[in-house]
């Protein structure tokens, strides 16, 4: 049985790409649910400046909660080595950083362009190695752009080396803006694993924008990659890149793998439960996903116990 982790990203780019901002305690009701449920690493969040994203401005606190969630693996999101400082102080288990390759959208999204990324991921690594952080570089937009169009795959696994020489412990291929089809993530998965290692690269983060995302992580996982972020009720998007809507939805994401047999150590029915924390704290916010609606398949358990 395969083990794939699922990894939630909801408490950052779900809350970070709607106006309103998700009380505290509502935080920490969805980040002690979703644990006891089973999922076992979430995105509490991510350092940028409040006056940026009012929405993270308690990421600080939501680390130290979660942190004291046995079994959880805390991670957030840093836009450059400032970020990744203050992620250190809080004590996170691990950091992602997110080098867009589209530079149009990298500029738009953080305000810096690849020379001056490249130096803030190895600035960010030695921090990250310093406090025994795992740290990661997201590459974002890597299967297309909506400014830019199509990003040449060339271009993708260039960027890539040169981030492992700065210092990146691991990858993952996002995409930011629902652009990818099977075949895109099969061929760009392994030109990268080819450049970087096939160890370096782990985790696929995929949009649902055209309907495509679940068809990516099969072939995602043909491919040996072995975690996939989702968002509970597909929460999010990029608030940079427009029209880049609609995340994996979580819930259907775990029913699809529990039902092939992979092992998420995820327990669907609990995992429905949460999101009524998330529909009372944002009454109207628009939740997505078909497993909420019709349910498990009859034979569901069966599929499982396979």
């Amino acid at each position: 049985m395969t083990e794939i982790l699922i990894s939630e990203v909801g408490p950052r780019d779900g809350l970070q790409s709607i106006d309103r901002v998700m009380p505290l305690p509502a935080k920490k009701r969805w980040i002690a649910a979703e644990a006891a449920a089973g999922v076992k690493e979430i995105e509490v969040g991510s350092f940028v400046p409040p006056k940026l994203l009012p929405q993270m401005a308690d990421t600080a606190e939501l680390v130290k909660f979660a942190k004291g969630i046995d079994g959880l693996t805390v991670v957030t999101l840093v836009p450059n080595a400032k970020g990744a400082q203050f992620a250190a102080d809080a004590g996170v288990d691990g950091m992602s950083i997110p080098f867009s390759m589209s530079e149009t959208h990298s500029i738009k999204n953080v305000r810096k362009d690849h020379p001056a990324m490249l130096a803030e991921i190895a600035a960010a690594a030695v921090i990250a190695q310093d406090h025994s952080i795992q740290f990661a570089v997201g590459l974002s937009t890597a299967f297309g752009c909506t400014m830019e169009g199509a990003v040449a795959e060339d271009q993708v696994v260039r960027l890539a080396e040169q981030a492992a020489e700065a210092g990146a412990m691991e990858f993952s291929l996002s995409d930011t803006t629902g652009y990818a089809d099977p075949a895109q993530v099969r061929r760009l998965t392994r030109k990268v694993k080819a450049a970087v290692g096939d160890d370096m690269l782990t985790t696929l983060h995929l949009h649902n924008t055209r309907g495509l995302g679940l068809a990516n992580v099969v072939a995602g996982l043909e491919e040996g990659i072995t975690t996939f972020d989702s968002s509970l009720g597909g929460l999010g998007g990029c608030p940079f890149a427009p029209g880049a809507s609609g995340n994996l939805v979580t819930e259907d994401l775990v029913l699809m793998l529990n039902s092939m047999g992979c092992k998420t150590g995820i327990d669907l029915e609990a995992l429905l439960k949460v999101r009524s924390i998330v529909e009372e704290a944002l009454p109207g916010e628009p939740l997505y996903g078909f497993t909420p609606d019709a349910g498990p398949m009859l034979d569901y358990n069966e599929r499982t116990a396979a």
